[in-house]
């Protein structure tokens, strides 16, 4: 049988709204993969999650659940993409906390890496506001976007503190271990993880025989309590005393996955525009201007060079602390 032109018009107009209509529907069904729920909470905004860290940070708890690798209720994302510092004392918050069993998200602050200025051979340091600079080599103290996987908790004592008119306090700090993949595998070997953004600074050795902590010669390390929960880390992931406490609870015992964005593709996608739309944080990405990955290979040698140029002075011990 013969078709008119009319008819395979009639049929080509058919296929083609057919295919419209399909590609339309696949469209529309694509973000059905995130719960209803859940899509209240997806925006550019601070407090709000963008649509790619969730989309991956729920895949990759999706993967580790059905190779049960991960039975806790909720798990983790980062977007380090966004400020860490919105002004007037007032801290981003691109840290997510999702649980779908209890149907809660929520958004906290959390540190960058600081990257570091080799100065005279390079510098690949960040601002306190903006992160500009990812990567994945030893000493380095930057973040690497990927996959992570909580793993051991490991409390370290590291001295004392005074907390008010002649009274002193331990100051133990939790250390989270992260267990990452492809790029961030290394991130055992760079201690990467995540604890509180608190520190001693100003150490100095208290005479305190009593104490548990004292050495042989009844000393105890003593310091003052520094939050630096606005500041950054060395590539670790800070977070402030109280929500550290509770991520902590959450995940002693019981691992689940962290999705930290933004990855290399992601960093090239944007830095050479090869990707139309690749999302970055929109004030961020004005301040910084091109952002930049360090792959391993590429720094590690530039970072061990230098420390072969600049010996770092033999560790001194603490001083005797002043009386006070």
């Amino acid at each position: 049988m013969r078709l008119s032109s009319v008819s395979l018009g009639v049929v080509a107009s058919f296929f083609v709204a057919a295919i419209a209509l399909t590609m339309s529907a696949r469209s529309f069904a694509a973000p059905s993969d995130v719960p209803a729920w859940l899509q209240a909470h997806v925006g550019d905004s601070d407090g709000q999650i963008s649509r790619v860290v969730l989309e991956r940070a729920l895949a990759l708890y999706r993967k580790k659940v059905a190779q049960g690798a991960v039975k806790n209720p909720c798990y983790f994302a980062m977007d380090a993409t966004r400020p860490s510092d919105l002004g007037n004392g007032v801290l981003g918050r691109r840290y997510y906390v999702i649980c779908e069993a209890s149907q809660s998200f929520r958004a906290i602050s959390s540190g960058h890496g600081s990257g570091r200025n080799l100065k005279g051979a390079v510098d690949f340091s960040n601002g306190r506001r903006c992160a500009k600079n990812f990567g994945n080599a030893m000493d380095s103290s930057l973040t690497a976007g990927g996959a992570y996987m909580t793993s051991e908790a490991k409390t370290s004592f590291k001295g004392y503190y005074r907390t008010g008119a002649k009274k002193d306090a331990v100051f133990q700090r939790t250390f989270i271990q992260f267990d990452g993949e492809g790029e961030a595998a290394n991130a055992r070997q760079r201690v990467i993880g995540g604890h509180a953004a608190q520190v001693l600074h100003g150490m100095c050795l208290r005479k305190s025989p009593n104490s548990s902590h004292a050495d042989h010669d009844g000393f105890v390390p003593f310091g003052k309590l520094v939050d630096y929960a606005g500041g950054r880390s060395n590539g670790c992931t800070s977070w402030s005393p109280a929500d550290a406490q509770q991520i902590i609870s959450m995940v002693k015992d019981n691992p689940t996955t962290l999705y930290i964005y933004p990855e290399s593709r992601d960093i090239a996608a944007v830095a050479n525009h090869s990707q139309p739309g690749a999302y970055w944080n929109t004030s961020c990405l004005k301040e910084i201007g091109t952002p930049k990955f360090w792959p391993r290979k590429t720094l590690e040698p530039i970072i061990s060079q230098y420390r072969k140029d600049h010996p770092a002075p033999p560790p001194q011990p603490l001083p005797i602390c002043e009386a006070s």
